[in-house]
């Protein structure tokens, strides 16, 4: 049996500790005893980024704005996507996330991190939303609608972070959040704030896997 080996540990600003763990060659990201990403499992990721796109359309110019840098199949799928003259920003809020990605785990990211298209933001993802003008926010910066990496998240998910959202969103635009489990008070939330709400379940690979669920909530 092929035992862990710890690549590298990191604080979250304001939470916890994150861990970097290779086994063979697969590679998962721990915050405690929770998995919050697998190298095996990219699908759930890759289906809120694609998704998002075929919900907001071939419109040109495209403002994608993703919380959360992980393992880089979100941004990489969204880049699939989109055109050339699209722009795709990444607040990442722990930097060591960010030197895993052009170091131990080069070879999930590509060349998405060089891209032309690709804006890395060092920070919190709250103080790029209220950059504004987005036609998607897609938000994977926690295991589902709360504060488990950092207390401070919880904000995102309350109505005022919902309303912040929704008012930095262009007409059309899409607020897009990946959970591990369904939450029946976000949903109503997400109604609450004013937002169409879909609720889709994907799944963590593209053969099965784990049931996740994403809400895309579209700004009328």
């Amino acid at each position: 049996m092929i035992s862990r080996v710890l690549l590298g540990t990191a604080q979250v600003p304001g939470g916890g500790e994150l861990r970097l763990l290779q086994r063979g060659a697969e590679f998962s990201i721990m915050l405690g005893a929770n998995e919050l990403m697998n190298s095996r499992l990219s699908g759930s990721e890759e289906a809120l980024a694609e998704q998002a796109c075929d919900r907001i359309g071939c419109r040109p110019g495209v403002r994608m704005l993703i919380g959360g840098l992980g393992m880089g199949f979100t941004l990489r799928a969204a880049l699939a996507r989109l055109g050339p003259d699209a722009r795709v920003a990444v607040a990442e809020i722990v930097p060591a996330v960010i030197e895993w990605a052009r170091g131990s785990m080069a070879s999930f990211h590509g060349d998405s991190l060089t891209d032309p298209r690709t804006r890395i933001i060092e920070g919190d993802v709250a103080a790029a939303i209220a950059e504004g003008d987005w036609d998607a926010i897609l938000l994977d910066v926690d295991n589902g609608p709360d504060g488990l990496s950092r207390p401070g998240n919880d904000r995102l998910y309350g109505l005022r972070g919902l309303a912040a959202a929704r008012a930095a969103l262009r007409p059309g635009g899409v607020l897009a959040v990946w959970s591990a489990a369904p939450s029946k008070p976000f949903a109503n939330r997400l109604a609450d704030a004013g937002f169409a709400v879909d609720e889709v379940v994907a799944r963590a690979t593209r053969k099965g896997g784990g049931r996740h669920v994403i809400w895309f909530a579209t700004k009328a």
